[in-house]
């Protein structure tokens, strides 16, 4: 099935022709092209997908096959795809307040320095013959709208797509990659400046303080955006873009780093991939900007959603 986005609106192409989704579902699904990609959410603390204004509970809908721990659902992704492509009911009202993270627990987080051409340039560093990798630790894990905890006055902002794993990948080529892959998210690499540089750089530490990783505001599969390896992202301090690329400028493609990655070690179901961040950083500018107590840090991505932090 071939989902597109003709004038704004949701449709099937099927051959030399279009179905409007809103039309044919009775005002089911669409016109937003968003309401038919398959959404996996966490909703105070439980799987859910999200059908539109409502949710519809995992756990409830799968009779406990599937959920309540959203973490689950990756240990099974191929039996779970198939099984929420056929929920189309509801269970409760969708309300954004209640969404965590919806990959809350990995058991590893790989994040790429460097992979952006525009933020390489920004930096003056050369471009990297290989991705530039560290971790997150996981506890720095956040939902999409939790607020920001700011350490000391040189806090900068990169927003990422995430990539999540969906089935084990090991040694797995470039061409065979998307098919590891549940999904894709919006994530804030948020960076403390001062303890990423101190002792000769640490930056898995100065990007690990608590909450400097929201991710959201959902998982969207990835086989029926039209194409993942070409989204706009982009990212605002108060309303004002200070981010604005697509991710068709990533030196290293989503495909390429899990050939990469995967050819060290295992990529398990569950794990998180920030694949790196475009110009605009707030350290490179002159002079240097940074995120301050009471600012909105605001984040999306084409085809997958958007997640707005507060800084306190």
């Amino acid at each position: 099935m071939k989902i597109a986005n003709t004038n704004g609106r949701a449709v099937i192409v099927l051959g030399d022709e279009i179905a409007d989704i809103a039309t044919a579902s009775g005002g089911r699904f669409g016109p937003d092209p968003m309401s038919v990609y398959v959404k996996i959410a966490n909703s105070n603390g439980r799987a859910v997908l999200v059908l539109g204004d409502e949710i519809a509970d995992i756990a409830e809908a799968s009779d406990g096959r599937f959920g309540p721990d959203v973490m689950r659902i990756y240990d099974d992704w191929t039996a779970f795809v198939d099984f929420a492509r056929g929920i189309t009911t509801g269970t409760g009202p969708f309300v954004e307040a209640d969404l965590g993270n919806p990959v809350p627990a990995p058991r590893q987080v790989f994040a790429i320095g460097l992979n952006y051409r525009s933020h390489a340039e920004e930096s003056g560093m050369a471009v990297p013959a290989v991705p530039a990798t560290f971790t997150k630790f996981p506890a720095s894990l956040s939902g999409p709208f939790d607020d920001v905890e700011l350490a000391g006055d040189t806090v900068d902002w990169e927003v990422e797509l995430v990539a999540v794993i969906g089935t084990r990948a090991d040694r797995v080529a470039e061409a065979d990659a998307w098919s590891h892959i549940a999904g894709l998210a919006v994530g804030q690499d948020i960076s403390d400046r001062t303890l990423q540089f101190a002792a000769g750089s640490q930056f898995s530490l100065g990007k690990s303080r608590r909450g400097y990783g929201p991710i959201g505001p959902w998982v969207v599969t990835i086989d029926e955006i039209p194409n993942p390896d070409d989204l706009a992202l982009g990212c605002s301090v108060d309303g004002e873009t200070v981010q604005d690329a697509r991710t068709s400028d990533l030196i290293f493609s989503v495909p390429q780093l899990i050939a990469e990655l995967s050819a060290v070690l295992s990529l398990l179901p569950g794990d998180v991939i920030f694949t790196g961040t475009p110009a605009g950083v707030g350290v490179t500018r002159t002079p240097a900007r940074f995120l301050a107590p009471g600012q909105t840090l605001e984040s999306w991505i084409e085809c997958v959603g958007t997640i707005r932090n507060r800084c306190v």
